[in-house]
């Protein structure tokens, strides 16, 4: 049953409910948010007004908001029945979910889906009292908070609903709205929040027999276990304690194993906290908080014995250094589980609980290890699966440690060992399969869409050449990738000399090239460290030929005969921007973060960015050579000058970074595929690359508009001295320097001028301070 889902009506208009409605809208379909009328005001109105205020952002761009009409249970629930798809996100009780889904089938029309957002209540009993059709197309569909950022749906079925609605939404939520799917069971609190939330009450309980802090516990349990920077308690400040304790209240009341109930009895001192209003982030107090002291702002964490704030701890434990010091996660999670430091014992015996309870959990909650993995990964950010994690530690050798301490393994992992099976994953001739609780073996099958670096890279050969920046790989189809892996993916000699390479390789022996990576982030931009060193030894003509090298590299990128296509994501900013936009088609993530932001350590961009830019604010509508052109120049000079950064990459496409002819890939999972698709149908249309171009300039005239704009901005306090002489700087590149108004200028005169302006200003002891600044710090420093 192929579907089209271009309508959806969002019932609720909560936290939840307004943010699915923005995602929806910025998927690009046409929404309906509906909720209550209280007092004559309309609670979907309010919420739709406060959209663009949240922070981070739920919407792509403020003209999503042009997509979501708002509307009341009252007055406009007839819109139902003209949705392709009704999402129900009110209130967490079921009676009242029950008597709104009564409502809403009144006006239901036959085939239309209609899901819930819960996080917990069961779907059969929501939907007991509608009819057979109704309940046909109904199911759960779980987003994970936020909805835009995080990556996990669970897909709950029930018995009644239509497989075939099932897919229509699992290929929807994955192909529209960026999302992975995972099915989960119709049981409390479904996969993902059942295991955290387990895992984060034995974490609390551990935490109080062990005598460690809560700076201890996160320290134990974030990056160094493969968890995300936020551990434990600061993930807890950032959902609320409010809602965790919801959460575990709904398994603590469903359990019918004594055990399990008491797993999910929520702690006496988190009951307190709840009580005293520490809910976390939204209350500016929980686990942790922020106080000013000597006009600093200090964190402080929450010790329970004294009831008060005290200061941080530093984790000092020898397992947690030598697990830093180790090389692979696999290692890390060795060496801190075999350990017998006080760290390294308690990390053992939340991570011994934590593998048990998802494996004698796994036949009620899920079909198969890997859904459980899945969910873990992709709803809580972890790194590992539960089994995946039981894997990396060795379950035959855990497995017996476990038995030697007392514990009861589940008779299905029992019966997997005693049939010689020590691994949940397993790979064959480049295949990888998974077992279940039955003993079968399940080949994990990817989607074509969801291609991977990683993955290709296991193969033998799909490795062209190398060096300590960047790889050349071989994509499949005559189309190779040059993969950044430099620290940061920042850019430095090694990225451009594998560029070039890669151009020779690809023009004699492939059909066009991808530029993509799967690290954090595509590329913080160039190589601040060696620029800086270079600069404080006075090495200007390095720094030129650096520059010069760059340039030749953006160019040579814009002008190769061969299709070229980038695929940013994430960070992509300064000399990230100049090395993605000069390509045929920019295949952005919608999670794309561009911009170029120079002047932030004292630079103006001069790998070809400032004169790209100013080429294409003002080449579009410079088609008679009478156009005024300086309120396009203004633009650019703005852009740049102010260091401005999209938020997504339809805000890069709505700042000029991105073109209109560019893409975007909601799923970041599909960005590859989607961009090396892109390659092969612009090969097979004949591509040829863009004539050279020139460009007319606005002059000194020109500049002296953009002066007097410093001037006054510097008069009035908004920037400093050093920032109008970058100003100053940036403004003579984009004007076409010393040129009268109206000169026609190339492509290669405007580059002089950008590294003219950048040798200048790294010779700047303001500059460079900035440099070092941002290097230590991490952030800008305005001097």
């Amino acid at each position: 049953m192929e579907r089209t889902l271009q309508k959806a009506v969002v019932l609720g208009s909560g936290v939840m409910g307004a943010a699915i409605a923005a995602h929806l809208a910025n998927a690009g379909l046409s929404v309906t948010m509906l909720d209550r009328k209280i007092g004559g005001q309309r609670l979907a109105q309010t919420a739709l007004e406060q959209l663009p205020r949240q922070k981070p952002s739920p919407l792509y761009s403020k003209r999503v908001l042009e997509r979501i009409r708002a509307g009341s249970f009252e007055e406009d629930l007839t819109a139902v029945g003209e949705a392709d798809w009704v999402i129900e996100a009110i209130v967490e009780q079921l009676e009242a979910k029950q008597e709104l889904l009564a409502e809403v089938e009144k006006h239901w029309k036959t085939g239309t889906i209609v899901s819930s957002n819960t996080s917990g209540i069961s779907i059969a009993a929501m939907s007991r009292q509608t009819g057979e059709s109704f309940r046909r197309y109904f199911m759960g569909t779980h987003f994970f908070n936020p909805p835009r950022y995080m990556k996990l749906v669970e897909l709950i079925p029930t018995e009644e609903t239509d497989p075939e609605a099932v897919a229509a939404v699992k290929r929807f939520c994955e192909s529209r709205l960026g999302k992975r799917v995972v099915l989960a069971k119709d049981t409390p609190n479904f996969i993902a929040n059942r295991i955290g939330t387990y895992g984060l009450l034995v974490t609390m309980h551990e935490m109080a027999k062990h005598g460690l802090s809560v700076s201890a516990v996160d320290a134990l349990t974030g990056p160094v276990l493969g968890r995300p920077k936020s551990a434990t308690f600061r993930t807890l400040d950032m959902v609320g304690l409010d809602t965790f304790v919801h959460v575990a209240n709904n398994v603590h009341r469903q359990a019918s194993d004594p055990e399990e109930k008491a797993a999910f009895e929520v702690p006496a001192v988190m009951k307190e906290m709840l009580q005293n209003g520490q809910i976390g982030e939204k209350a500016g107090r929980g686990f942790y908080q922020v106080v000013r002291t000597g006009g600093e702002k200090v964190i402080e964490q929450w010790d329970a014995a004294s009831g008060s704030y005290i200061a941080r701890d530093k984790a000092r434990f020898p397992s947690l250094e030598a697990a830093r010091n180790a090389k692979t996660l696999k290692e890390k999670l060795r060496v801190l589980t075999e350990a017998g430091d006080p760290g390294g014992r308690f990390v053992w015996t939340v991570m011994k609980k934590v593998l048990l309870y998802s494996a004698y959990k796994l036949p009620e909650i899920a079909d198969d290890p890997l859904a459980v993995d899945e969910a873990m990964k992709w709803g809580f950010n972890w790194e590992l699966g539960p089994f995946e994690t039981w894997d990396a530690l060795g379950v035959e050798r855990t497995a017996k440690r476990m038995k030697d301490e007392g514990e009861t393994l589940p008779s299905w992992i029992e019966d997997m060992l005693a049939a010689g099976r020590t691994s949940f994953y397993e790979k064959k001739e480049g295949r990888t399969f998974y077992f279940l609780p039955g003993g079968q073996a399940k080949e994990l099958s990817r989607r074509p869409e969801f291609l991977s670096l990683r993955s290709l890279k296991e193969r033998q050969g799909v490795v062209l050449m190398s060096n300590a920046g960047a790889s050349l790989i071989d994509l499949g189809d005559d189309v190779a990738c040059l993969e950044f892996h430099s620290p940061n993916n920042a850019v430095g000699p090694d990225i451009l000399q594998m560029l070039f390479r890669s151009l020779e390789e690809v023009r004699s022996h492939y059909r066009g090239l991808v530029i993509a990576n799967e690290g954090r982030h595509f590329c913080v931009g160039a190589n601040l460290m060696l620029l800086l060193m270079e600069a404080q030894d006075d090495n200007w003509l390095e720094i030129d030929r650096m520059i010069r090298q760059f340039q030749e590299a953006s160019m040579a990128i814009k002008y190769f005969e061969k299709p070229i296509v980038s695929a940013p994501f994430g960070m992509t900013l300064g000399g990230g921007v100049e090395l993605a936009i000069p390509t045929a088609v920019v295949q952005a993530s919608a999670e794309t973060y561009m911009g170029l932001v120079e002047t932030g350590v004292g630079l103006i961009p001069a790998g070809g960015g400032t004169k790209e830019l100013l080429m294409r604010f003002t080449r579009n509508v410079d088609y008679d050579g009478k156009v005024d052109l300086q309120p396009f120049v203004n633009r650019a000079f703005e852009t740049i000058g102010m260091a401005k950064v999209s938020t997504s990459a339809q805000e890069a496409k709505e700042l000029g970074y991105l073109r209109t002819t560019d893409r975007i890939s909601l799923n970041r999972d599909s960005q590859l595929y989607d961009a090396k698709r892109m390659v092969i149908a612009l090969s097979d249309a004949g591509y040829s690359p863009p004539e050279r171009e020139s460009c007319r300039v606005v002059g000194e005239p020109g500049r002296a508009v953009l002066q007097m704009a410093l001037y006054q901005m510097r008069g009035g306090g908004h920037i400093t001295e050093h920032d109008e002489l970058i100003g100053r700087k940036l403004a003579y590149v984009l004007t076409g320097g010393l040129r009268p108004a109206n000169a026609v200028v190339s492509e290669q005169a405007l580059l002089d001028l950008e590294r003219e302006a950048f040798l200048s200003l790294c010779g700047e002891p303001k500059s460079q301070a900035r440099m070092q600044h941002m290097l230590l710090k991490g952030k800008p420093l305005r001097n």
